[in-house]
């Protein structure tokens, strides 16, 4: 690609937003001054972050670039299965809103930075405990990753993209900035730099859905067109679901809403509140992405009508983008993306690190670690985090990334039964729980990879009938049965209770002193 194909006005709107929120970041650590040689202020930014902070912040891990990229290219692909991420984040809300006061209640008395910690209190098992840590690292590693693919595509819309060393700079320079204001700040530069990012998505989902359909001949002729295409097209698509579609398009939505708070990243979120009240009221008032989410679904239809020509789906938005605007708001647009992964990948590393900080190294390796120890050791590990994901994408292994995030939904499940049946103090047997993980950890991946490449669904035939069924529910439920008769029969046996360092009263919803 020569110098003429860089669009310079797009670059340097770009690298101006870009700069602002480098500033952001390392200004970061100066805002809300805590101590950050302690874990709970940099990982979890001293649990004071308000209700508008939050709402950013856990907007900002849980609506990603990937998402912004990867959403319309679903829909561009298949049309309305690629609309089940919008019932899913209707029903994970109530969910949210149900159980995550009480984790942040029992996490806040007894200075819980992870669920793997909660989980080592309220069972007294380091194993469970360090199974919950391990699946929360392995499903969170190829999320990180796909935020880099996220960037790959603007960056390469730019025309400063490309193979080899120059395609791989900006990224490279990009992610070091990234690591170095999240080692220095620790929650407080994604929490920060948030604010920016979601108002320049705001713009640019509300311009686009206003702008485009009107140069496109409006809202009718795009979902014509798109119809039009899908029925030339044939197979599994259209904009409406086919019978087939609707079971797995509900167990989708359904399982990928128990997962979506079990990742370290929005737990993240979640924990670093001020109150259990303020998380309450981000459950009422994050639906509002889930709006900005069905808008940016949209822009899946709005490629197939303007004609959009690309080698790979990932590339729709952009080229659409490229289409309609003006340079200097495609500029906009790509920066506003592009740091839509910097926000999820710095909360996504720190996830990880207070992960493999609390319930793997301290446990297992060093327990007479110090408080500053533990801060210094989850920086180092955010470190290699991010850039074991950078190494990944670099070596051309986004396919594998991608298949990795699959079954990362499947992985994440496992935990569910451990921590929400934990939470309401029921009398489920570690042990049990453990084995119940275990079995649906392999039985998920098996499932998985039974055809060979590895999908998200697999065919259950009831009678006469097969149904697609989302694989992280089918495990998922494994995992729950197992629990169950493996505690009944333990308790049956005399075996020995759980050791739990919680008690009913840690669980009430009361406000920091």
């Amino acid at each position: 690609m020569s110098g003429g194909d860089i669009n310079w006005t797009a670059l340097i709107v770009f690298i101006f937003f870009f700069a602002l929120v480098t500033v952001l970041g390392f200004f970061a650590s100066r805002w809300k001054a805590g101590d950050l040689s302690q874990l709970h202020e940099w990982g979890l930014g001293g649990r004071r972050f308000g209700t508008w902070i939050t709402w950013f912040l856990v907007g900002g891990d849980f609506y990603t670039a990937y998402t912004v990229i990867a959403v319309p290219a679903v829909v561009f692909a298949t049309g309305a299965y690629g609309f089940f991420a919008l019932p899913y984040t209707i029903i994970v809300y109530p969910i949210v809103f149900t159980i995550m006061p009480r984790l942040w209640s029992v996490a806040r008395k007894h200075n819980y930075v992870t669920s793997a910690d909660f989980i080592e209190g309220r069972y007294g098992n380091p194993w469970l405990a360090l199974a919950v840590a391990f699946t929360g690292i392995l499903a969170t590693m190829p999320y990180i990753a796909l935020q880099l693919v996220g960037m790959q595509v603007v960056i390469g819309g730019l025309g400063i993209g490309g193979e080899g060393l120059r395609g791989e700079i900006p990224l490279v320079i990009a992610f070091v900035i990234l690591a170095l204001y999240t080692y220095s700040s620790g929650l407080r530069a994604p929490a920060m730099i948030a604010f920016v990012k979601d108002i320049m998505i705001y713009i640019v989902v509300i311009a686009a859905v206003a702008l485009i359909p009107l140069k496109l001949g409006g809202y009718a002729h795009v979902f014509q067109a798109a119809s039009d295409a899908f029925a030339a097209k044939g197979g599994a698509t259209g904009i409406t679901l086919k019978s087939a579609q609707m079971m797995p398009f509900a167990t989708l939505a359904l399982g990928s809403a128990m997962a979506a708070f079990m990742y370290p990243h929005t737990m993240t979120g979640v924990l670093s509140s001020s109150s259990g009240d303020v998380v309450r009221k981000n459950a009422m008032l994050l639906p509002a992405y889930t709006i900005l989410l069905g808008l940016i679904a949209m822009l899946g239809y709005m490629g197939i009508a303007a004609g959009v020509s690309v080698k790979t789906n990932t590339q729709v938005v952009p080229a659409l983008f490229q289409l309609i605007f003006p340079d200097w708001f495609v500029g906009f647009s790509f920066a506003a993306i592009a740091i839509g992964a910097l926000v999820p990948a710095a909360i996504m590393s720190i996830g990880a690190a207070n992960l493999f900080t609390r319930n793997i190294w301290r446990p297992f390796f060093n327990r007479t670690m110090s408080p500053q120890g533990e801060a210094a050791t989850a920086k180092l590990v955010s470190l290699v985090v991010k850039f074991g994901a950078l190494a990944f994408i670099l070596s051309g292994e986004t396919k594998f990334a991608i298949d990795l995030q699959l079954l990362g939904g499947v992985w994440i499940i496992q935990t569910f039964p451990a921590v929400v049946l934990g939470l309401y103090r029921t009398r489920f047997n570690s042990w049990a729980l453990l084995a119940g993980w275990a079995v649906g950890m392999a039985v998920g991946t098996w499932l998985a990879y039974s055809s060979g490449t590895p999908k998200p669904v697999y065919p259950v035939t009831i009678g006469d009938t097969t149904y697609s069924v989302y694989i992280g529910i089918l495990a998922g439920g494994l995992n729950f049965v197992l629990s169950v008769v493996l505690s009944f029969i333990l308790r049956a046996m005399g075996g020995v209770e759980n050791k739990d360092q919680t008690v009913a009263a840690d669980y009430e919803l009361t406000k920091p002193a």
